[in-house]
């Protein structure tokens, strides 16, 4: 099963998540002690428009964005001075429907490589060092897969030998060293999840998202497990679930759905409760100790920071204004970026959130995901403003 303690060592952030998927960092040399209450900016960059995260890896950041034209790009900057190493950019529609558009995945690195799933289905695999096209992939001409409304934006998943990709139904598996497919899904509208992968009854399945409902199935085959109908509005079915040690998982969404908390077993997943109390709409909670951290409301409306009992759904506390930002925890903290860029730090408690740091980092939309690597936190705003803050001890 996948792990949902506190670590206690510093580790690149190679991939959407962490290194163990669940916005956990194991940094423990840093501090929100901040000299004149502001952490220290390091290097600011800019990498366009977008509302995806970043990664780091060997001392190598990435990022995509657009330049709201016609063209979205890769940028891969060294993470200790903010200086661009190299750049791979292509045509891509700006798909500004309903919001500002542009980029919206993360990629990840696996060893020397990186692998890319673009928002309208093209997939790259790239030397991580100098960006030289290893493969690639148009899974929308080749495969005739169907674009979601709002295209691709969960991120590539690697295991072993196979990239796992919400498209389709069901997910789908490619090959990592050639592209090629291994097995794919019912050719219907993905959700905008990231898959997540847990073991049970000695298998590895892999748990995607549609327009109409959560799946998991056998990473080996493709094969089905069970599906679980979510039916949220628009079809955005767009945060990850959360899998725990008792082979049960979270699930939740925007839009007024709401979450469920369901035990995994046959094809018919048991409701162990419901409730309204947290909807995620994009921001994926935390858990941490039985208890889940999440951002509550949609884009649309002030949003609130709340902790949620897993075990009965109950809401233990509730920060008001915190609007549509991310949050990650370390070494028993967590580190909140609010939707407006105000950079908050307070211990992780499910009796009440008391910040015991405070800082404006940013301006304008903050909805992307914040990371912390070897004591330094990396933000940036959908525009395309990329910080790193030094918070080290």
């Amino acid at each position: 099963m996948i792990s949902n303690s506190l670590h206690t060592s510093g580790a690149d952030w190679p991939q959407w998540r962490g290194p163990d998927r669940n916005n956990i960092s194991k940094e423990t040399e840093w501090t929100d002690e901040w000299a004149g209450g502001q952490p220290k900016e390091v290097w600011r960059s800019e990498v366009q428009l977008g509302f995806g995260s970043m990664v780091v890896a060997d001392g190598r950041l990435f990022t995509m964005g657009h330049d709201g034209k016609e063209t979205v790009t890769l940028f891969c900057l060294d993470s200790e001075t903010g200086k661009r190493i190299w750049k791979s950019s292509w045509k891509s529609d700006l798909g500004d429907k309903y919001f500002e558009g542009g980029a919206v995945t993360t990629p990840i690195v696996n060893k020397e490589h990186l692998y890319v799933l673009g928002r309208w289905g093209k997939v790259f695999c790239m030397k991580a060092d100098n960006g030289t096209m290893n493969w690639q992939r148009d899974l929308v001409e080749e495969e005739g897969v169907r674009l979601p409304t709002w295209g691709f934006s969960g991120a590539p998943v690697i295991d072993g030998e196979k990239i796992l990709l919400n498209v389709g139904e069901a997910g789908m598996a490619l090959s990592k060293s050639t592209g090629k497919t291994i097995w794919k899904s019912a050719n219907r509208s993905a959700g905008y999840s990231t898959p997540v992968i847990f073991e049970s009854a000695g298998k590895e399945w892999a748990i995607f998202s549609s327009g109409k409902q959560y799946s998991a199935v056998d990473i080996a085959t493709g094969k089905p497990w069970w599906s679980f109908r979510w039916l949220t509005r628009y079809g955005v079915n767009a945060t990850d679930p959360i899998v725990t040690k008792e082979g049960h998982a979270f699930i939740s969404s925007g839009y007024g759905k709401g979450s469920a908390h369901i035990k995994m077993f046959k094809e018919d997943p048991e409701i162990l409760w419901k409730s309204r109390d947290l909807k995620n709409q994009t921001c994926t909670s935390l858990l941490i100790d039985g208890y889940l951290y999440g951002v509550d409301g949609d884009t649309t409306q002030k949003a609130s920071l709340k902790c949620i009992d897993l075990g009965t759904g109950k809401k233990r506390w509730t920060y008001e204004g915190f609007g549509s930002g991310n949050i990650l925890a370390a070494n028993g903290k967590l580190i909140c970026l609010s939707g407006k860029g105000e950079l908050l730090v307070a211990p992780v408690s499910p009796n009440s959130f008391k910040p015991t740091a405070k800082a404006q980092v940013l301006e304008g939309k903050c909805w992307n995901p914040h990371i912390l690597v070897n004591g330094y936190l990396y933000c940036r705003n959908a525009t395309g403003e990329l910080i790193c803050l030094d918070l080290r001890k």
